[in-house]
């Protein structure tokens, strides 16, 4: 999928967590090394890879994890440690011909590894207190994404000004409770700022996690109030959320080293429940990978201790062997199912509800491109509803000259990215009083209403054409009448791009593209209205767009979208962020992140904005806090570094 692609085709860019590692004196070796084994993938840039502008952004630390511990491992067997630092110091060697936006570049002119940030720390630290204008989890309540309370009315928006911007790079979406705000990044910082002017409250480093951190009161901390982080290297930990530290740190919850986690870990009751993903979809192109092995899982930790109650996988027929490919590799499965997105619990009936990934080879299995409901207790299935039948996919397989680890039929990447919404429909709605409906949302464009307790399809309605890159990518929010649906329809956008020069990235034509925002009526999937992504000026300061349809800035509106009364927030891949009519659609408010820089909280000065991607705003305390220049699946409109932006009624 896109998410699987920002998180394996993307290669190096998870490299996370090591200290700093010094360039190696012969970048000639380096050079050597890339040209052999890395250049075909990224010079230039294929699908989702990140380009050489883009790997000389990164820290040489990060590169040299991504090829000892990362999806790029497969891809760097056989090289010695001191070869993995000469790529690292090749790429970031000053040399290296690649163009930076200026306020990513170092005193001596070269793009810098990371922002020269420094953690401006608060006077004091309060302690926390909750109001009723807090976001403390990716979702709010049951992933709705709706602050009801949001301390702001429809008629501020037309005076949101930034207040504070705060530069890192591949920021998470943040949670706030009163006047802390808490954010992971994948440098390995996870921080506490102060919500009101964005100074550091504490920073945790090693801590590399692109999860929402969430945030709970419970005796579990000696504080009072804990907070849960998923990160890279598989494991999900734990921190007193008032002084940062740690309360534990759970065993690694998948042995195949390229696996992760992206979606957030939620807490409910005494369980911690952690979803697990996969890079395989990028390792396999490697003709000596034996694909694929991965089967994606759900854990569930003890919130007091971080041991594991129960891990239960999605796909539930045996893995096998199947055959030999062409260089005589063995190959297996079924595998794939990544989740990668949060999952969303159904306390009243004992149930947690994930969105599962695409197959990962041509082994049928009913557990790919699903929703499955499991019991929170036993971790026993409930029931799975698979939506699109054999989606195999591994990356590079629309290309010409295909992987041989490519399966067949080759799917069309049309996995969930979103988790699912639970939503209580009102007695004049459904059949009778209680009748409530799962929400979701797929890469393919389309939007399904499921029963809760069998599963069954009630619905689907058809928002967007879908791509790899969605259709409906990252989220959906919903408030107590309506569910908004943002489409992306990016591949389509960059192919409506790329055919004007004459070229294509796609062997199988793909639908019109039709990025929006929609709003459905949750009890019959009628949509209510729809409001196409306005076509508006962008300014990408540096990213791989020209070798994505010449330069142009793609309006794909893939950002998860964030609601409260009177207004639903929703980005889109050209940096705008916009407040619609709940009602209506009418837009009420819109800003380019991208037209101009930022003078940083943590000193960085002209730091440049960049597409709105991901996972969206949170909306506390009369502020809207949203991450500009996200690095995600497109590789358009990011540039290495992201900006936290906080919004407020005339910047006060």
């Amino acid at each position: 999928m896109a998410l699987t692609r920002w998180f394996s085709a993307a290669l190096f860019a998870l490299g996370l967590g090591l200290p700093l590692v010094a360039h190696a004196q012969d970048t000639a070796v380096g050079a050597t090394v890339f040209n052999a084994r890395c250049k075909g993938c990224h010079e230039p840039a294929i699908e989702r890879a990140p380009d050489r502008a883009t790997l000389a952004t990164m820290q040489p630390a990060n590169i040299v994890d991504a090829l000892t511990n990362g999806v790029m491992k497969p891809m760097a067997a056989g090289l010695s440690d001191a070869e993995k630092q000469a790529v690292a110091a090749y790429l970031t060697a000053p040399a290296a011909p690649v163009a930076a936006p200026l306020a990513a570049r170092s005193p001596q002119g070269r793009p810098a590894a990371a922002p020269v940030g420094v953690d401006v720390k608060c006077d004091t630290n309060p302690p926390i207190k909750p109001t009723g204008s807090d976001w403390t989890s990716v979702g709010l309540e049951t992933s709705h994404r709706y602050q009801p309370n949001p301390g702001l009315r429809a008629a501020d928006l037309p005076k949101l000004k930034v207040k504070w911007s705060f530069a890192m790079s591949g920021g998470s979406m943040p949670t706030v409770i009163g006047d802390w705000l808490f954010i992971a990044n994948r440098t390995g910082k996870f921080y506490a700022l102060d919500a009101n002017t964005g100074c550091v409250r504490w920073v945790v480093e090693n801590a590399a996690a692109r999860t929402t951190p969430m945030i709970v009161k419970s005796a579990v901390s000696p504080s009072g109030w804990l907070t849960i982080v998923g990160e890279r290297d598989r494991a999900a930990h734990a921190f007193d959320a008032q002084t940062g530290r740690e309360i534990w740190k759970s065993p690694p919850l998948e042995a195949n080293t390229i696996a992760g986690i992206t979606g957030t870990p939620v807490i409910s009751g005494d369980q911690v429940f952690v979803p697990l993903t996969s890079g395989e979809e990028g390792a396999a192109r490697q003709p000596t990978y034996r694909c694929c092995s991965f089967q994606a899982s759900l854990a569930a930790l003890d919130l007091k201790t971080g041991k594991l109650n129960w891990q239960t996988k999605v796909l539930t027929e045996p893995l096998h062997d199947t055959h030999k490919n062409a260089v005589g590799v063995m190959l297996q499965g079924p595998a794939g199912g990544a989740i990668w997105s949060a999952p969303t619990v159904d306390a009243a009936r004992g149930l947690v509800y994930v969105a599962t990934g695409d197959s990962y080879t041509e082994v049928d299995t009913k557990g790919a491109d699903a929703i499955v409901a499991i019991d929170t207790r036993t971790g026993k299935i409930r029931w799975s509803n698979q939506v699109t039948e054999r989606d195999n996919f591994i990356v590079g397989c629309n290309a010409a000259q295909k992987p041989v680890n490519c399966p067949s039929p080759d799917g069309p990447d049309y996995d969930f990215g979103a988790s699912p919404i639970l939503f209580h429909l009102p007695a004049s709605q459904g059949k009778g009083p209680g009748k409530d409906v799962v929400l979701s949302g797929q890469k393919s464009g389309v939007v399904y209403g499921m029963d809760t307790d069998t599963g069954k399809s009630l619905w689907s309605t058809r928002v967007g054409s879908g791509s790899s890159l969605g259709g409906i990518e990252w989220g959906m929010a919903a408030d107590l009448t309506r569910l908004y649906v943002a489409n992306a329809d990016t591949v389509n956008l960059l192919e409506e791009n790329l055919k004007v020069l004459g070229r294509s990235n796609v062997a199988t034509p793909l639908g019109p593209p039709m990025p929006g925002l929609s709003a459905i009526d949750p009890a019959t999937g009628k949509i209510l209205w729809t409001v196409p992504a306005p076509k508006a000026a962008c300014h990408y300061a540096g990213d791989r767009s020209k070798d994505r349809g010449g330069g142009a800035c793609a309006r794909a509106q893939s950002q998860a979208p964030s609601v409260m009364p009177g207004a639903v927030f929703s980005g889109t891949l050209d940096g705008w962020f916009r407040a619609y009519d709940p009602a209506t659609g009418k837009i009420l408010w819109a800003d380019s992140t991208t037209d101009r820089t930022y003078d940083t909280v943590n000193q960085v000065k002209g730091q440049p904005g960049g597409s709105l991607d991901g996972l969206g705003a949170a909306i506390a305390g009369g502020r809207v806090f949203v991450m500009s220049g996200f690095n995600g699946a497109a590789n358009t409109g990011g540039n290495g570094t992201n900006v936290l932006l906080a919004y407020s009624v005339d910047g006060k």
